[in-house]
């Protein structure tokens, strides 16, 4: 105890001494002295250890007071020299403020980026500043922080225009130059260069110490204690599980404490975990280490002493402190830079920032974001002292890089992620390339870090251990770096910037070289591989550095000089590598159709080839710039083009596109996936404009500086087709016929794709510098392809555009150019929609198109030529010209290599294909004709002027063969094939050709001479023409024959069909589903459903009056009382069929029970008190429904039918398997079966229970029926005799004495028998499933165990029928529907058969307890001395009363033999009830101000006086308690509107219970509502003379209403009483702005851990609350199950269903209970009508209300659990996220 005793003595100690310290008398103790640093030491180590670290917690509140008083506030003194406030403040006013913004960004804040003006995707500003900009107006991203980043408003140099917003507009007067400092007295600068000093160095020594025992020199306690705390610190290798554990076993403390630990662990980097004499502590060290150093790294413990932590926890503050200070003035801030900086004793690298810098990775968390957050206000935020610090961290980039690397936290906290701070600024950047070599630095520290090579030196990612992975993902944050030094091109060049930019270029160049041929691969022949090499790694490179490529380029192109030179450097490092190019390759030569040329002996299916050359790749782009900038035509001689060796330069490009044509072609399937995907991504659109976009130019570069038939033949002995093409005799097919069909079937790919790549090497010239084109048309052309392939949304288009550094793909600038948008219903995407004048640009073998793109492109375009009526062929476009420097690639068109190749395919074509040439080989061929007459089109029109037509294509193809092979023309080849009947596909095509040659003939003749008239030439068109028409007639004609051929077939089919399953089709439509037309007319008519079909027929006027009229003669219809419809036999009569078995069955009272599969709910939908707690299940008694309906319970039912015995054998099958798959696996399900939940065996809806379906009542009824005096006094005689008959035996069962006097006394009335047992009219099977059914109401209701005999199970039956009609009649009226006749079947047969079932529940109950409820009930309406605890009239819902009542009322009417009428008793209590209702709304709904009165015409004289005559009565009962109103009208109008619902609800329900049909006025919106329900249920339309017509009667049981003392307590209490009508309830209103909605989150801090912020804070729908989800920290128990804070905050408010929406994902997400949840698309589109979930793409996003009504829809219809279900049931991967932690 003694321990305890003086920590509980020493507070009061310290406050003595505390109470006696004065800040100020300190301050001026210190500036008297000569040696302050020492005396400063000596206060803190006096007074910190006295603050800091007393106990075993630390302590913050008591920190948070003390600190300032005994520590901040003698420095705050001394610093200003008087009162702090006062000097700070003078301070503040003096202060010229800052134009930059600097606001630090809080994790999860809104970030906005103009992507118009923003020099660079780094530069953002933050909600404010965005507000009050230019750019709002702009096209912006929106995006949430990470943290840690601040506002770039004010930076000049981070935006192209409007750099300031409204609000740091900077003044015209402002002298800006001016020194900050000028603004501060000497002294005060000197006091403040002292105190910063001291200050800084403390923390940063504090900060950086190593030692756990002992403190820096000056600071030792005076007086020193034997405490020590186990400081556990972060790292990013153990779990949050594994440390949970850990300290369980190490200190052992419970869970939720040791989740505590690890959750603060996680946030600040570290926690004392224990707390005593160095033993105690180190016994926990050494469990912890030992506990987690089995797999990894042990975690880091510490045993400290406290004073040391003391000092360390006061660095902190100290930090902050500063931080705080240097707000109030620039001139501080500028002090605290200098101090900061300044060099130490040591020189180099001593100055205080630098040693906080080379310490990061040593230091913990927390004080890691402390020093950084430090270094942003101060450092960063002074443009002087940016630079310096710039400069340092350049010098130490290397050794801050290799701690990064070394060290395992995430970069955001590291120093080294200040870089994009400083490199992204282009002045700095450019400053610290020419000072500091920056750029090479960069790149040599990347390739040290990646040492692994092979012997050729390119590196090598083979078998990475997990610690090189991870190392390699560390390493990849230099590239980012590398990317913000190039982000912003330089506009003008000084010759050090060359000379340092080109320093870096080799650096660059050097890296290439180890990735040039990286990965090599050699096909597998024989077996399959057997390890799939690793390759991903290489991959992931290549991919970072694709932007560094480009920028690198872009950089080269904006200067000549250096271009040159980079072009230069490019070359000999391309030559460097392919030195050994000829080693060991055998020369050979080639010749063919005259031509010969030198190569080597190479195969790309027998050698090494790799996938990877980055080297000519960026040569391709640097050759294609020299183009561009036309360096190329202005200084030739610096140039080395003429030492370029062609051959050399297409070689590695060449392998690796016949790579891709083998593994196409199925040569290298045995090398597994690795190559696929390796393929995959070369195509793909993140890799391929530096990789095969690349290629292809650099084999343009080469074929345009070689003779065109060399360069062909090259090609075909690369793709090892050389054989094939070069015999003599190659057109007679060469003999394949001995080949294996393999071989025949890879050489036909082969040739397609070497002719694929022969259309791409000419065709593709939208690349500026190779055609004449700019980058637009480049975007324009690919949105166009894109577009061909289908519509495509905003997002798709831009995934399939290459993304530039800044993420931007340049599409919004020509897409309206090209494309219409469409924007989107209710769900879907807005679409674009390709132009049709744009179709013209397409180009079939596109070579971005895979292959599946291509003929689906292929496909859709011909489509919509056919729907247009054109003629279905697909011509090759007409393409720009070539830049001069590629202009010789157009001879490869006319260059007899080629045409012996075309020659060759078409000669085989002649023949039907054997296998040996293919159908897609003969349309490129085809296409490559076309291209060539369409270039030779271009060129006779651009060349009408200078006379130079050296392109004649036409004439090629018109000469035959040399002699002696003497073989035809391609011309007379194809004017054969035009006929020939195998090639129908490709007519449309070869005719084209012929026209094409046909119209340049002409034209050529044209210009050759005077034209003469040109008949032939038209003639000839005519007679094509004519041949197209009667071709195409007869084709059309063909069509037609085959088409009927079909048709006739079919139905032949059909009949032997039909035959043949006839039982099958006798069923008519009535069973199939038993709510089709035909039924509903047949139940309303009584025509059996034959006749009506026969009827309808022959007479439809007679059939229209027939089957609307109501069968019963009598003109007004009535759905309650002695006069109402009732069904003849036939209409009782319905048949259905069992969805299981197919049987047809009869629904009778004993016959066997059919139901419906349902699923009972829990409801909070229409509740108007969410506060209310919920009940205590046990104890809740749920008689009487509160007006506020504040807990439910819904059924719903999909509407399939089965027989109970069938589906009891599907459940138990559903049982079984369950079981079973429960010990295969632990996986939950979409539904839970051991809460009885199933799926709908039709249509996968998800149930819980079934409905039995029972047919109508049968009801006579005699004449005479008494009046309501008489009906109430027989009624309450009978209620008298059954009261005492039910005491009377509880008396007996009590003690079996009749000691209950006066019980005797009454006598039942006549016919009434008490001891009578009604006979329970159904058979067993439907016995069995009123049980069912009432059990599952009751258990899911209450949240109870299943309870059959329980008393509660019929007044739960009852109220889920009330609250399902209530429910369904609020969604008509939200949806502007009729009463009747708009339900869908499946709720129209859930109502019918859930009043029914309630009618008949009863009979499964024990009777006396029905009786007695009955009798409960009825002393509500009819106040009863006898009856206690009944609840005042404002507290009941009063449809829920009727509804109870009469469907209670069976149980006690079953005992009455004396011909009262049940239908009489349903009307009474209607009439009651609803005058109850008008009390209560008169009591509780009259607004307080009167509107304007509107004259009424005479109709309604009558009912206003009636009701100020009612309310004035009403008056003289409750006294003071109601207000006077005068108006009549006013109160009339307030009656009916809160009448209404409850009478449309009442209609429904009798609707359903009686089968009465309604009338025709409540089938149609409108006039006449009113009328036509008090009409239908059977109520006078002025409903006071309900009350007048009865009065003498009446006023008493008023009187008994108001004389409840509950009525006065409610009418005076300050709760507000529920207004009728009830407004339905609506989701929460949502901002129109989503960024509002990120901005509300992002201060939103987590409840329980102390102002952290929530990582995924989430909205809930449905009350508006904001949570923090899925976090250790808010998690709470709930039945025994720790679960988030979303699904417990669904048990308060949505009773287990909750919507939310998580607002940093924008996802709506869906729950139901623990188990059950999915997403949800959210309301907010984009301008494209686009859902961004996850905020990837960042385009402004606004709310939908069309989507969020959908929604809310959903909610109302209590379609939540279903929505779930269905989407786990086809998501399977939903099935497995633990939903209960959300």
């Amino acid at each position: 105890m003694a321990a305890v005793e003086t920590d509980r003595d020493a507070p009061s100690a310290l406050c003595s001494e505390f109470l006696n310290f004065s800040a100020k008398d300190t301050a001026a103790k210190w500036l008297q002295v000569s040696n302050l640093p020492k005396e400063v030491y000596q206060h803190l180590a006096c007074y910190v250890p006295k603050i800091y670290c007393l106990g075993p917690n630390l302590n913050p509140q008591n920190e948070d007071l003390l600190a300032p008083l005994l520590l901040q506030s003698p420095l705050e003194w001394y610093l200003c020299g008087e009162e702090p406030s006062v000097g700070l403040a003078k301070l503040e006013q003096n202060n010229q403020p800052s134009q930059l913004c600097g606001h630090v960004f809080k994790v999860g804040e809104p970030t906005y980026s103009c992507r118009e003006c923003a020099a660079d995707p780094t530069c953002v500003l933050c909600m404010q500043c965005f507000l009050g900009s230019v750019h709002k107006e702009h096209r912006y991203r929106m995006t949430t922080s990470g943290g840690g980043g601040f506002c770039d408003c004010g930076d000049t140099e981070a935006w192209k225009k409007g750099p300031y917003c409204q609000k740091h507009e900077p003044n015209i007067s402002d002298s800006s130059q001016k020194d900050p400092l000028a603004n501060l007295s000497d002294e005060m600068i000197a006091r403040t260069y002292n105190v910063f000093s001291i200050i800084l160095k403390y923390a940063v020594d504090m900060l950086t110490w190593e030692k756990e025992d002992e403190l820096p020199e000056g600071l030792e306690p005076p007086a020193r204690g034997d405490t020590y705390y186990c400081m556990l610190f972060n790292d990013e290798v153990h779990t949050y599980e594994q440390v949970i554990y850990t300290l369980q076993k190490a200190v052992n403390c419970t869970q939720k404490e040791a989740v505590s630990f690890a959750t603060t662990v996680d946030r600040d980097g570290r926690k004392s975990v224990r707390f005593g004499d160095f033993q105690f502590c180190e016994q926990a060290k050494s469990v912890i280490v030992r506990n987690t150093s089995r797999q990894t790294k042990p975690l880091r413990v510490q045993v400290m002493h406290s004073s040391v932590v003391a000092h360390q926890c006061f660095a902190l503050k100290a930090l902050t402190w500063l931080g705080q200070i240097i707000r109030y003035s620039d001139a501080l801030r500028r002090i605290l830079c200098q101090v900061g900086l300044q060099r130490g004793p040591e020189g180099e690298n001593s100055s205080l920032v630098d040693t906080l810098m080379l310490c990061d990775s040593k230091m913990w968390k927390g004080a890691r974001n402390v020093y950084h957050q430090l270094f942003m206000s101060s450092l960063l935020m002074d443009t002087k002292y940016k630079k310096l610090f710039a400069i340092q961290f350049a010098k130490n980039y290397e050794r801050l890089q290799s701690d990064y690397v070394k060290d395992d936290h995430d970069r955001e906290f590291s120093v080294t992620d200040l870089s994009v701070q400083m490199f992204t600024v282009p002045s700095l950047a450019r400053m610290l390339i020419t000072e500091e070599n920056l750029m090479t630095t960069i790149i040599r520290t990347f390739m040290d870090h990646l040492r692994h090579r092979d012997l050729h030196g390119h590196f090598q990612f083979e078998r990475y251990t997990a610690q090189q992975a991870f190392k390699f993902r560390r390493v990849q944050s230099l590239i980012g770096d590398l990317k913000y030094v190039l982000i912003s091109r330089p506009t003008e060049w000084t010759d050090q910037l060359r000379e340092k930019y080109l320093e870096g270029f080799s650096a660059f160049l050097e890296l290439l070289k180890c990735m040039q041929g990286m990965d090599p691969v050699v096909r597998q022949v024989g077996q399959h591989i057997e390890m799939e090499p690793e390759w991903e790694a290489a991959f992931t490179l290549q991919m970072k550095l694709t932007h560094i490529i480009s920028m690198m380029q872009e950089w080269c192109s904006s200067d000549e000089r250096v271009l040159i030179e980079a072009y230069k450097k490019c070359l000999s490092a391309l030559t460097h590598c392919h030195s050994g190019f000829t080693d060991g390759e055998q020369p050979i030569t080639l010749s063919m159709c005259g031509h010969s040329v030198d190569t080597i002996r190479y195969c790309v299916s027998q050698e090494k080839v790799s996938i990877h050359l980055p080297l000519s790749r960026l040569l391709a782009g640097l050759h294609a710039l020299l183009s561009k900038t036309e360096v190329a035509y202005r200084f030739p001689e610096l140039l080395p083009l003429s030492e370029l060796s062609p051959p050399m330069l297409i070689e590695h490009p060449l392998r690796c596109l016949v790579l891709c044509a083998q593994v196409h072609a199925g040569m290298w399937r045995r090398n597994g996936f690795s190559l696929v995907n390796q393929i995959y991504y070369y195509h793909n659109v993140k890799c391929r404009v530096e990789m095969f976009d690349k290629d292809l130019s650099m084999l343009q570069a080469g074929a345009s500086m070689m003779d065109p038939n060399h360069f062909l033949m090259i090609m075909l002995s690369r793709f090892e087709l050389y054989h094939i093409f070069s015999s003599a005799d190659c057109r007679k097919r060469y003999n394949r016929e001995n080949a294996n069909k393999d071989v025949v079937q890879q050489n036909n790919t082969l040739i397609e794709e070497m002719l694929h790549l022969v259309i791409m090497i000419v065709g593709e010239r939208y690349t500026a510098g190779v055609g004449q084109v700019e980058c637009f048309d480049e975007i324009r052309r690919e949105i166009v392809h894109q577009l061909c392939i289908r519509p495509m949304a905003h997002s798709e288009l831009v995934k399939a555009l290459p993304e530039n550094e800044n993420k931007e793909t340049g599409m919004e600038r020509v897409i309206d150019s090209v494309a219409l948008f469409k924007k989107p219903g209710v769900t879907g995407k807005g679409l674009y929609k390709l132009r049709p004048e744009s179709a013209k640009m397409f180009n079939l073998y596109f070579h971005h198109y895979s292959r599946a793109d291509q003929s689906k492109a292929e496909e859709a375009q011909r489509k919509i030529k056919r729907q247009n009526g054109e003629d279905s062929v697909l011509p090759p476009p007409v393409l720009p010209r070539f830049c001069p420097l590629f202009a010789s690639l157009v001879n490869i068109l006319q260059c007899d290599v080629l045409l012996g190749i075309l020659g060759a395919v078409l000669q085989w074509a002649m023949e039907p294909s054997g296998g040996h040439w293919s159908e897609s080989m003969l349309q490129r061929v085809l296409h490559l004709i076309g291209m060539g007459l369409v270039e030779e089109q271009q060129h006779l029109l651009s060349s009408a002027e200078d006379n130079d037509t050296n392109f004649n294509f036409t004439l090629k193809i018109s000469r035959p063969g040399e002699a002696p092979a003497n073989t035809p023309s391609i011309l007379a080849l194809l004017e054969t094939l035009q006929n020939a009947p195998h090639l129908e596909v490709h007519k449309d095509m070869i005719r084209w050709i012929l026209k094409t040659v046909a119209n340049i003939k002409t034209t050529r003749e044209c210009t050759a001479s005077a034209p003469p008239s040109d008949s032939s030439g038209h003639s000839q068109e005519e007679t094509v023409r004519d041949k197209d028409k009667a071709e195409r007639k007869r084709k059309a004609e063909m069509a037609r024959l085959r088409r009927e051929k079909i048709m006739a077939q079919m139905s032949e089919m059909q009949r032997h069909f039909i035959n043949e399953n006839k039982e099958l089709f006798q069923q008519s439509l009535e069973e199939l589903d038993p709510s089709t037309s035909s039924t509903l007319e047949h139940r309303y008519t009584g025509i059996p459903p034959e006749k009506i079909k026969q009827i309808k027929h022959e007479f439809p006027l007679i059939s229209l009056f027939l089957l609307h009229s109501p069968s019963s003669c009598d003109s007004t219809l009535f759905c309650v009382g002695p006069r109402r419809w009732r069904a003849g036999g036939s209409d009782r009569r319905q048949v259905v069929t069992c969805i299981l078995c197919q049987e047809e069955q009869e629904i009778r009272i004993d016959g066997k029970a059919m139901v419906l599969a349902a699923f009972v709910q829990r409801s909070t939908v229409m509740s108007k008190n969410r506060k209310r707690p919920p009940h205590n299940p046990d104890k809740y008694d749920p008689l009487f429904m509160h007006p506020d309906l504040s807990f439910g319970t819904h059924t719903g039912s999909c509407g399939h039918i089965m027989h109970s015995h069938c589906w009891q054998r599907y459940f138990e099958a559903v049982q079984a398997k369950e079981q079973r798959r429960q010990q295969r696996l632990r996986v939950h399900t979409s539904y839970d079966v051991e809460n009885g939940e199933f799926l709908c065996p039709l249509c996968e809806c998800l149930s819980n229970t079934v409905i039995p379906l029972l047919p109508l009542t049968k009801t006579s009824c005699s004449s005479e029926q008494p009046d309501l005096s008489q009906w109430l006094n027989i009624t309450s005689l009978q209620m008298k005799a059954l009261l005492s008959a039910h005491r009377k035996a509880k008396a007996a069962d009590a003690d079996g004495v009749d000691d209950m006097d006066g019980v005797n006394d009454c006598p039942p009335p006549d016919g009434f028998k008490l001891d009578y047992t009604p006979k329970n009219p159904y058979s067993s099977t439907i016995k069995e499933m009123l049980t069912t059914f009432g059990t599952a109401t009751y258990k899911v209701g209450l949240k109870v165990h299943p309870n059959e005999q329980d008393p509660r199970v019929p007044i739960m039956c009852w109220g889920s029928c009330a609250y399902t009609i209530q429910s369904i009649e609020r969604l008509l009226v939200d949806e502007e529907k009729p009463l009747f006749g708009s339900l869908p079947c499946r709720q129209d047969d859930c109502l019918s058969s859930l009043t029914r079932f309630g009618s008949a529940c009863w009979t499964v109950s024990s009777h006396a307890t029905v009786q007695n409820h009955f009798i409960r009930l009825l002393a509500a309406l009819v106040p009863d001395p006898r009856v206690e605890n009944t609840p005042c009239i404002l507290d009941i819902d009063m449809f829920h009363l009727l509804v109870s009542l009469v469907l209670s009322h069976p149980a006690v009417f079953s005992l009455d033999s004396s011909g009262l009428s049940a239908d009489t008793a349903q009307l009474y209590f209607l009439h009651l009830v609803t005058v109850a209702h008008i009390v209560q709304i008169l009591l509780s709904s009259v607004p307080e101000e009167v509107q304007m009165e509107q004259e009424s015409g005479g109709a309604e004289r009558e009912e206003e006086e009636k009701v100020c005559m009612f309310y004035n009565t009403l008056r003289t009962h409750l006294g003071s308690g109601l207000r006077e109103v005068d108006s009549g009208w006013h109160l009339w109008c307030c009656v009916k509107a809160g009448i209404l619902p409850y009478l449309r609800a009442a209609a429904l329900f009798f609707h359903y219970l009686n089968g009465a049909p309604a009338p025709p006025e409540l089938h149609t919106l409108g006039v006449g509502e009113w009328e036509a329900l008090c009409g239908y249920l059977c109520l006078p339309s002025n409903l006071l003379q309900l009350f007048y017509n009865n009065r003498e009667l009446m006023e008493p049981v008023l009187h008994g209403w108001c004389s409840h003392p509950g009525v006065l307590q409610g009418l005076q209490s300050s709760v507000a009483l529920i207004r009728f009508p009830r407004e339905s309830n609506h989701l929460i209103e949502l901002p129109g702005d989503y960024s509002a909605l990120i901005n509300q989150a992002s201060s939103f801090t987590c409840p329980k851990s102390g102002g952290d912020k929530s990582r995924a804070p989430t909205l809930c729908l449905v009350c508006g609350a904001m949570l923090c989800s899925q976090s250790y920290c808010c998690q709470s128990e709930l039945e025994g199950v720790d679960v988030g804070a979303c699904t417990a905050h669904t048990f308060a408010c949505g009773a287990g269903v909750g919507i939310f929406l998580r607002v940093r994902e924008s996802q709506v997400l869906f729950l139901a209970g623990k188990t059950k949840g999915c997403f949800y698309a959210p309301p907010y589109l984009d301008d494209y009508g686009e859902t961004d979930q996850g905020l990837r793409r960042g385009n402004p996003l606004h709310l939908c209300q069309e989507r969020y009504r959908k929604i809310q829809k959903l909610w109302r219809q209590h379609s939540i659990t279903e929505e779930i279900g269905h989407a786990q049931e086809a998501n399977q991967t939903l099935v497995g996220i633990d939903w209960q932690h959300l």
